[in-house]
């Protein structure tokens, strides 16, 4: 416990002098004002000398419509995070475990909420270098101004059409909460709270913000204001975009990064006492068919909102969301049928999220064929990721983290290289970001951007997973990562919470 106090307090005692940091990078007129931030100055023009100073180019404002929707898909991630996902796994754990779940997920999304807010957002949507944000927005520093009343703008996916960077930070908030929230089925009831935490601040600092940084940072489009400038802009861009990997919602940067951290962890905590000679059935069902709703739900906002914009791109998103993870329900259900000879519900709920991980990463990158296909896969290849490949990996993933997350990811990052195909009915690419030029079908390459995705994949993989095994590591040798085997039998929710979820 001293040493834990002592980590906290040195935690503190660094965040709060970061003010100080974060107005000294934020004086340097060589940073930017903002991650993806609009131009918004005009050129300069000389003029005559007895003529009247021409009047500058008001800046783009945000559209309320953009705005609107993109506060309501925050809202919406919110929601499938909490209650969505705590009651998704609280339903498939066992009695005595149920309040310790709803826990973690609870406070780990608010733990990391705060730290994103901190330093997170910084790190991850600042420019710096391939790998990492800088300090300017430490605190979110810079993203409003009181005494003028100004708010900073980051940019979108269309030229001169920002939303407020408020609304972007808030945004991101939730992603990265809920990848972190992802990690705890994989190890659910036997590991220490304590351990949880330390465990998140170490990995969303390590291993969230550099792959959010390299996947989704880049100037913005309206930095490419020439042809002459477009090279200089894309080095300021985090490595895996550089690449030209497409990862529209987060099958690299919350799923894969979330599936093997959960891998990780299942090994290094070790099975659950009794695993494989005991019952260890899901102690609600219905709780986690109204969690897996709730998750459907609120990821309508989690990838169509990753539009930035109220657009065809997010209609796009939007339904291939939705069929997508319709047909996933139905192919797992089938899969269970054919191979157990009785489809389940919990199938079925988790058919639905295979199928939202998959399509994840191609929501607004393929079109309805795509989408289609994409589903369908996911539902039986996640079923065969929770069944056979679990039993190869001889791991105890308590919740099918890996099975579900990290092999849909991985399934939904490679096809969204062939589906974006505008010959297969894929939406392309932009090429050229001074023009806004979209790849057409007889120039895209399906080998050259499925080799592009499977880079993407494998840096994640390789990041994540030596991330997690140095912060549980850590975690481990400040406060144990497992609790007493008495503890264990009797259940978290009484022995880590003084609580029980029922009295009957």
């Amino acid at each position: 416990m001293k040493k834990l106090l002592a980590l906290l307090a040195l935690f503190g005692a660094v965040t709060f002098t970061a003010p100080a940091i974060a107005q000294d990078k934020a004086a340097e007129p060589a940073k930017a004002e903002a991650p993806k931030a609009a131009a918004a100055a005009a050129a300069e023009m000389p003029a005559a000398p007895a003529a009247p100073a021409a009047a500058a180019t008001p800046a783009p404002m945000p559209n309320k419509g953009d705005v609107s929707w993109m506060m309501i898909s925050t809202a919406l991630v919110l929601m499938m995070s909490v209650p969505g996902l705590a009651l998704f796994y609280g339903g498939m754990v066992r009695a005595k475990n149920m309040l310790s779940m709803l826990m973690q997920v609870f406070v780990v999304f608010a733990l990391v909420t705060v730290l994103w807010c901190v330093y997170g957002y910084s790190l991850a949507f600042t420019e710096g270098n391939a790998f990492f944000g800088g300090f300017d927005r430490l605190f979110l520093n810079g993203t409003f101004d009181a005494a003028k009343g100004e708010f900073a703008m980051a940019a979108t996916f269309s030229k001169a059409t920002p939303i407020p960077e408020l609304v972007f930070v808030a945004f991101q908030a939730t992603f990265a909460a809920i990848t972190c929230c992802l990690i705890l089925g994989a190890f659910a009831e036997r590991v220490k709270f304590s351990a949880v935490l330390i465990f998140t601040v170490l990995w969303f600092t390590f291993s969230y913000t550099p792959i959010a940084h390299m996947v989704w940072f880049w100037p913005g489009p309206d930095a490419y204001t020439a042809a002459n400038v477009v090279d200089a802009q894309n080095a300021k861009a985090g490595l895996i975009w550089q690449w030209g990997a497409l990862d529209f919602a987060g099958g690299t940067v919350v799923h894969i990064n979330a599936g093997i951290a959960g891998l990780v962890g299942s090994y290094m905590i070790g099975k659950r006492l009794g695993f494989g000679k005991e019952a260890m059935t899901p102690h609600n069902l219905p709780m986690t068919m109204i969690g897996a709703s709730l998750l459907w739900t609120g990821w309508f906002g989690f990838n169509a909102g990753s539009a930035l914009e109220a657009n065809n791109s997010a209609a796009l998103a939007f339904i291939n969301t939705y069929l997508a993870t319709a047909c996933a329900v139905l192919s797992w259900s089938l899969g269970e049928w054919m191979f157990k000879g009785k489809p389940s519900m919990l199938g079925a709920a988790s058919g639905a999220v295979a199928g939202l991980v998959a399509i994840t990463p191609a929501a607004g990158n393929v079109g309805i064929p795509g989408a289609f296909v994409i589903g369908t896969l996911a539902g039986f290849v996640c079923l065969w990721g929770v069944n056979g490949l679990k039993r190869m990996l001889g791991a105890d993933d308590s919740l099918d983290v890996f099975g579900v997350h990290a092999l849909g990811g991985i399934l939904g990052a490679l096809l969204t290289g062939v589906f974006c195909d505008p010959s297969l009915g894929g939406p392309g690419f932009v090429s050229d970001w001074v023009t806004g030029k979209v790849i057409t079908a007889g120039d895209y390459s399906i080998a050259a951007q499925v080799w592009t995705q499977a880079k993407a994949v494998l840096t994640t993989i390789v990041w994540s997973g030596v991330v997690a095994a140095i912060a549980f590591w850590i975690a481990n040798m400040l406060v144990g990562l497992r609790v007493t085997e008495e503890e264990e039998r009797e259940g978290l929710d009484v022995n880590s919470h003084g609580e029980t979820a029922y009295h009957m």
